[in-house]
């Protein structure tokens, strides 16, 4: 049993531990409130620092906190987008979240002068997009840039894309046939996730040296993720089989005799030259980032341009009868059809004007800019050069919601800067006639064997990732037409 004298010291004891750890928790719970009183400083004088910095650019109403990035979210149909384009004519400050602004820009001039610098993209969208493209073209900056686009030039120029048209239309065809296939049970049709397998099938075929059919070997009604990452198993094998390939006796020096080399011989020659100048890493990213820019972004065009003239069956039939003059009963299309439709060529690029593939581009600013009204930001502000806020400005498109494809017929004249469906200045898209040959091919096939008419009961629904697509997909109603030759053995 303890004497009364230990039970005291135990009590004692025990009181300064609590004392102890009261002032621990005391001390600690100041330290938070001081860091936390910190944290508020640093938020309330950045915030105010991006206040001043934007003083001069209009901003919708937004909250203190979230900013404009709930209202975004909700956005159905870019309709808020449209509304500010109206509101503000040249360009707006919108809040993200807290100290996050952007300046979206929307007038030709503005974008001309951002893209006549050599600013960088912007770094938290970069680190996204590397985690699955790597630091390819698409990403780099500055002279690591330079010398990726210089020595990939040469894989885009038309005498190496000429011998494209064959392949394209061979993948157009295939899905073509499918689609016959399909409505034969139901006209009613989801045209995005098919378009997508077609073109990755087309940039496999082509610029990548592989005969793999990716359409074909994916199983009907995959999306377009599953194809993304099929593409990108395929990235290591092709290589590897391709590098095999070029190290069998008397096969070097064959395609070194090439007057132009594909874009993955030019990737590898560049490699063995050079052992030094294209890593592992920097091969499959260039690799990974033209499955994805060739693919992709002219699904998203194509389908869009299909809906296009879906809802505008006038244009549409136009269009046919341009093409049937053209290529008679459609057997075969080449290179040299592809400038000899001036209407079709018109009513694509004004689908790409009410409907860019990019919706719009990032740059953070590496030093001041001043745009030609005068007004000015400092370095490291964010801009966004809002490419389907600049195709839908009524100042520079007149009646931007109508459909009419007079804007571009020959002759027609527009700021340098105002249609930018492939950007512009030294760092437009290097694919650009690559994507457009393999429109018109999409369109032209199309049309000599469908009808194409919108599936009333699901309109799409224009939404940003990093391509323009549409939440519920692209929904036609397909109908086969009748071959004029059989028109005529009928009567």
């Amino acid at each position: 049993m303890q004497s009364p004298c230990t039970m005291s010291e135990s009590v004692l004891s025990l009181f300064r531990l609590l004392g102890s750890i009261s002032g621990i928790l005391q001390v600690t719970s100041l330290f938070i409130l001081v860091l936390l009183l910190l944290k508020v400083a640093q938020f309330y004088l950045q915030r105010q620092r991006l206040l001043k910095a934007v003083q001069h650019f209009p901003s919708p109403p937004s909250h203190w906190l979230y900013g404009h990035s709930r209202e975004i979210k909700k956005d159905q149909g870019l309709q808020l987008t449209l509304k500010w384009v109206e509101k503000f004519p040249s360009a707006y400050s919108r809040w993200l979240w807290g100290t996050k602004c952007q300046l979206s820009i929307h007038d030709p001039e503005y974008i001309k002068v951002v893209l006549g610098r050599t600013d960088p993209k912007v770094q938290e969208s970069s680190r996204f997009m590397a985690q699955w493209l790597g630091y390819g073209l698409l990403l780099k900056n500055g002279q690591a840039w330079m010398e990726h686009r210089r020595m990939l030039n040469p894989a885009f120029h038309s005498n190496i894309l000429k011998n494209y048209v064959e392949t394209m239309a061979d993948s157009m065809q295939v899905m073509l046939d499918k689609w016959e296939e399909l409505i034969s049970h139901s006209p009613h049709l989801e045209i995005f996730g098919h378009i997508s397998l077609m073109s990755l099938d087309t940039i496999m075929k082509n610029i990548f040296y592989q005969n793999n059919i990716i359409y074909r070997l994916t199983p009907e009604g995959r999306r377009n993720l599953r194809a993304c990452q099929l593409a990108h198993e395929h990235t290591d094998r092709v290589i590897r089989l391709r590098k095999a390939q070029l190290q069998k006796e008397g096969e070097l020096e064959k395609v070194r005799q090439k007057r132009h080399l594909d874009f993955l011989d030019i990737l590898l020659f560049a490699r063995m030259e050079n052992g030094s100048s294209l890593s592992d890493k920097d091969l499959r990213a260039e690799v990974d980032t033209f499955m994805f820019a060739g693919h992709d972004t002219t699904a998203s065009g194509i389908s869009w341009i299909l809906y296009a003239l879906a809802s505008h069956p006038e244009h549409q039939q136009r269009c046919r009868e341009e093409i049937q003059s053209l290529l008679g009963d459609g057997a075969s299309i080449t290179w040299d059809h592809l400038d000899q439709m001036p209407y079709t060529t018109m009513c694509i690029k004004e689908a790409l004007r009410l409907y860019p593939p990019v919706p719009g581009i990032g740059r953070e600013l590496s030093k001041p800019i001043t745009f030609p009204d005068g007004r000015s930001l400092p370095k490291g502000i964010i801009v966004l050069l809002n490419f389907y806020a600049l195709h839908h400005n009524p100042l520079v498109w007149p009646n931007p919601e109508v459909f009419d494809p007079f804007r571009f017929a020959p002759g027609s004249s527009y700021h340098s800067h105002a249609f930018l469906p492939f950007s512009a200045g030294r760092r437009n898209c290097i694919g650009k006639q690559f994507a457009m040959y393999e429109m018109k091919v999409a369109v032209v096939l199309t049309l000599l064997r469908f009808k194409l008419e919108v599936d009333p009961s699901k309109f799409p629904n224009p939404t940003v990732t990093v391509t323009l697509k549409s939440e519920n997909g692209i929904h036609l109603h397909l109908k086969k037409l009748q071959k004029p030759w059989c028109d005529k053995e009928r009567l």
